[in-house]
């Protein structure tokens, strides 16, 4: 006899009926597990390998601290500060990699080959033209830009030979940004996951023989080997297994109407992506101006633990821009709002449930980097609102690329300012300096930034105004 719920009360079926119910629910299960396999795993297929990518990004940093830090440490001052303006000058490649991720997608997902291909070619030469330019504005002005940011004597010094070398190959990294995109937009994420491997192992051999004699700049040749060889690898794969180099006849005659929908849609994403980064940079100077040596630290080490909070949806809101271009481009307009909001849940759940471990762990967490109690009290605080602040981001970090996938890069630019300028940086003001809570409220201010943007970006999404912004109409 089998027991079964059912309108709140136990009753018994026979056993010939029980076995008929288990293999009833066995074929729910198995149909639960068809429908599931076909429903998710092309937002896991790119997510994951994409997740692995961006783990092997952040800790080939690491190595490279890490190994100047035996060096000298100044001389991982000096890289820190040059990396700090390398961040910056590559921003501008943001225009062209979001803008031309949009095109590729939605134009393979309406079955328009030749058209993808185009904005394929495009995006490529756009990369290497803006790549050279900046390289040059680095190689000329660069000293310029390290004494704006603060940087003197040895650190300058150390910061200018890092930056001389690795700024005039930035060209390298606007390529592979734009081979990876190329090839991830056609369902090819583990190609671009396989050459980071390859490129992090050989960066990190090359560090272990070079820094010890050359320091400084021997992490910088170190870096600019590695992305030459990851160029040369992804260029193989891409005009081997996605398209044919060919495709740059294309080209001619020049595609105007293409680069005027890269410029419509890459300038709106990037200036998103610019306008949180500049809202962050004068939300640490009001840290470095206002409030204590202790709250300072706390900030810098809680910022480096929450960038691990945070990976999980910067991936899958990665893989839901491929996937939610390809299905607007096919004019499947709901199959692209459902992957939307299962990429949200997906992320949702995966960083609150990493949060929520934090939290758990927050004390021993923390002392593993400082033993200065007042420090400790802080970061343990933060770590409570970085449940909600990580809530929030998980929105963010999907809806957002979604709302681009789908063509709708307007709106979040335009809350984006609102959000990041009024909640951001007033909340920041007026609670941690007027009303004197400190990095605590900085924090919230933070936290209520990243939660009021998720609720626009939600209702956004959900109303289907996005609709009307397919490329391929």
């Amino acid at each position: 006899m089998i027991p079964e719920t059912g309108g709140g009360r136990f009753f018994f079926r026979s056993r010939h009926e029980g076995r008929r119910s288990s293999c009833v629910m066995h074929k729910n299960l198995q149909d639960a597990v068809v429908k599931a396999n076909k429903e998710c795993p092309k937002l896991m297929k790119l997510t994951v390998p994409i997740l692995i990518e961006t783990v092997l990004s952040i800790a080939l940093g690491f190595v490279d601290v890490f190994m100047l830090s035996r060096y000298d440490d100044l001389a991982a001052s000096g890289a820190g500060a040059a990396n700090q303006v390398l961040t910056v000058m590559s921003m501008v490649f943001l225009v062209f990699s979001s803008s031309g991720g949009i095109l590729i997608a939605q134009y393979l997902g309406a079955d328009q080959k030749e058209n993808s291909s185009r904005a394929a070619a495009l995006s490529l030469v756009l990369h290497l033209l803006s790549g050279i330019l900046v390289s040059l504005v680095i190689f000329i002005f660069g000293g310029q830009f390290l004494k704006f940011i603060g940087a003197a004597d040895m650190v300058f010094t150390y910061a200018s030979k890092y930056l001389k070398i690795v700024g005039s190959f930035l060209f390298l990294q606007a390529v592979s940004a734009a081979l990876g995109v190329i090839i991830r937009c056609h369902g090819k994420a583990k190609e671009p996951m396989i050459v980071a491997m390859g490129v992090n192992v050989l960066n990190i051999v090359l560090d272990f023989l070079l820094v010890p004699t050359m320091g400084v700049e021997g992490v910088a040749m170190a870096t600019v080997i590695g992305r030459a060889v990851g160029v040369v690898a992804l260029a193989v794969i891409l005009f081997v297994k996605v398209e044919k180099p060919s495709i740059f006849r294309l080209l001619l005659p020049w595609p105007g109407r293409e680069l005027k929908q890269v410029f419509k849609l890459g300038v709106p994403s990037a200036a998103e992506t610019f306008l949180y980064h500049l809202s962050q940079l004068i939300i640490t100077s009001l840290v470095m101006w206002n409030l204590t040596e202790a709250e300072l630290v706390a900030k810098t080490y809680m910022s480096n633990i929450a960038a691990l909070f945070l990976l999980f949806s910067v991936s899958v809101g990665q893989a839901a821009q491929i996937v939610v271009g390809h299905k607007v481009g096919s004019g499947d307009f709901d199959g692209a709002k459902k992957e939307g909001f299962r990429a949200f849940r997906l992320a949702l759940i995966i960083s609150a449930s990493t949060v929520v471990v934090g939290i758990l762990l927050r004390h021993p967490i923390i002392s593993c980097f400082t033993g200065n109690p007042e420090v400790i009290h802080h970061a343990e605080v933060i770590f409570l609102v970085e449940f909600f602040l990580e809530c929030g981001r998980a929105g963010n970090l999907t809806f957002i690329p979604c709302l681009r996938g789908a063509g709708d890069v307007k709106f979040p630019t335009l809350w984006a300012i609102f959000s990041n300028m009024i909640i951001g940086l007033g909340g920041a003001q007026l609670l941690a300096i007027n009303f004197g809570l400190g990095i605590h409220g900085l924090w919230v201010a933070m936290a209520l930034d990243e939660l009021f943007r998720a609720v626009v970006m939600f209702f956004r999404w959900r109303s289907s105004k996005w609709k009307n912004k397919q490329v391929t109409k």
